[in-house]
């Protein structure tokens, strides 16, 4: 796999530039201009020595698997949010890990966080680096330094039942190698989002992502039936049935813990036979309130596609010019199914054919490289996005757009999509796009903290799959309560007393002597 840029998303050859027409929206509808800041060449940038002795470190995992140069401590300084994109550019690596350790397994894990422990080491799991909330933004006050605990590594299939359709794969494979290991068996994880190129299977269970296919085949959290976690307490292994009425269900203590309760070794997911291939459609509707009834109706009574999803009118505008009204994309396996499309037509849904929806999946994994051409140009380029109740989803959605609207000191343009439905519910998917300010970073930073009291003030779930990070963590307390998150301290205390795990993200404050 090619190394993901360290200034910005993904492939280096794939870094794409604006065209005419769009940098001309961006200059006279929203005043962008050309900040000049380009960030300069990753081997100008200088760290000063580990903070601490690696020597130890070297013994567990093997002297090339320790590592320690500027390039590759830049490389794991913090994911791929914009701010972080930013910070990076402007040379801002003040809180770079002072190491890059490489385990080849379950053991040696447990063997560096014992490490870690003894010495007071903070820890940061690093899978594929694609964080967009902070969730590789540990804090370093307090500690004796920070490792970048790379996972790449441990990158086995483990095993795979077919008869009880699971497959347990090391935390550290990355999605597109599952999916061709599977693949040559039979199987999909049919577990496809936008960070689908570079993110591994443990950041898909530690922050409870959720796919392109979330319609067919579930989030993330629920393929997964097993897990084996390394804490610096001991091992954890979980997950001993499909069901159980043994107490509750420990493994959501890991589900979404973003790696502060431990790291994730290994999952056994649920797979499914591989379809032949997904085939998309457009459709249109006369306005958001119309789509958003036609995907209540798939969701609450059937049958669903395997995704559906639908942009505002400004979304559509922008990326379906000449569409009057609000798009959706319909996916189906193989074939389209007849009864979806007739409960799509009985909502006032008009089909406009396939080949725009196939156009559509072909750029999918496209959108992040959109993202640094934007940031290169002077725009400030973000995303948001939450989720409610059905009957929440209108005031939801006027709330966080009018929050965007009123919160960046300049117009900026915001669209909105509907990118997962469950039958009690839909999420909500937020991209601004604004002028820079003089100081980007606060000026996104400001925005965030009142969308964020947008959402929860308005019912919305802080994140419905981004994660919570650093970003999220006051609002995740405000969401479920001083009392629960005492009660995932208290559970942080016993499995790492020191602390070192992932410090200050998802509960916001270091917890240790």
């Amino acid at each position: 796999m090619t190394a993901m840029r360290w200034e910005g998303w993904g492939d280096p050859a794939r870094a794409i530039s604006l065209p005419p027409q769009l940098r001309a929206l961006l200059d006279n509808a929203l005043g962008v201009r050309p900040t000049g800041r380009p960030a300069g060449p990753l081997d100008a940038i200088e760290l000063p020595p580990p903070a601490f002795d690696p020597s130890g470190l070297r013994t567990i995992v093997g002297e090339p698997n320790v590592r320690t140069g500027s390039a590759d401590r830049i490389r794991h300084t913090r994911g791929k949010s914009t701010v972080d994109i930013l910070r990076i550019r402007a040379g801002s690596v003040e809180d770079a890990p002072d190491a890059v350790v490489l385990p080849a397994g379950h053991e040696e894990v447990l063997d560096v966080l014992r490490w870690c422990a003894q010495r007071r080491v903070a820890v940061v799991p690093f899978g594929g680096g694609t964080s967009v909330v902070g969730g590789l933004a540990p804090v370093r006050a307090g500690f004796a330094g920070v490792v970048a605990l790379d996972l790449a590594r441990l990158d086995r299939l483990v095993a795979l039942d077919p008869v009880s359709r699971t497959a347990t794969l090391q935390a550290g494979v990355r999605a597109p190698a599952a999916e061709e290991l599977l693949a040559a068996q039979g199987f999909t994880l049919g577990h496809f989002p936008q960070s689908f190129e570079y993110a591994s299977i443990g950041g898909f269970a530690a922050t409870r992502s959720s796919g392109q296919y979330s319609a067919r085949y579930g989030r993330f959290d629920e393929l997964v039936v097993g897990l084996r976690v390394a804490t610096p307490q001991g091992s954890v292994g979980l997950g001993r049935a499909p069901r159980s009425g043994a107490g509750p269900d420990l493994r959501q203590l890991f589900l979404g813990s973003e790696g502060t309760l431990g790291v994730i070794t290994e999952v056994t997911a649920r797979v499914h036979p591989a379809p032949v291939g997904y085939r998309h459609a457009w459709w249109r509707f006369a306005s958001f309130p119309d789509g958003m009834g036609a995907l209540r109706r798939l969701a609450q009574d059937g049958p669903l596609p395997a995704m559906v999803r639908l942009a505002d009118e400004y979304e559509t505008a922008l990326t379906a010019p000449g569409i009057d009204g609000c798009l959706a994309v319909v996916a189906f396996e193989a074939s389209p199914v007849p009864a979806v499309e007739a409960v799509l037509r009985a909502a006032g849904g008009t089909p406009l054919g396939a080949e725009p929806g196939e156009a559509w999946a072909r750029g999918r994994f496209q959108a992040p490289y959109l993202r640094d051409a934007l940031l290169d140009a002077g725009a400030l380029a973000e995303t948001v996005e939450t989720a409610t109740f059905w009957s929440g989803l209108p005031a939801l959605y006027d709330a966080v757009r009018a929050c965007l609207m009123d919160n960046l000191g300049t117009p900026p343009l915001v669209l909105c999509h509907v990118s997962h439905v469950y039958p009690t519910g839909a999420s909500l998917y937020f991209t601004v796009v604004c002028a820079q300010s003089g100081d980007p970073v606060s000026q996104w930073r400001q925005a965030k903290q009142a969308v964020n009291a947008a959402i929860l003030a308005a019912g919305g779930t802080i994140s419905h799959h981004h994660g919570v990070g650093t970003d999220h963590a006051a609002g995740l307390a405000e969401e479920v309560g001083p009392l629960m998150v005492d009660a995932l301290r208290a559970v942080k205390r016993r499995l790492d007393p020191a602390g070192i795990l992932n410090p200050g993200i998802l509960l916001g404050t270091t917890v240790g002597p």
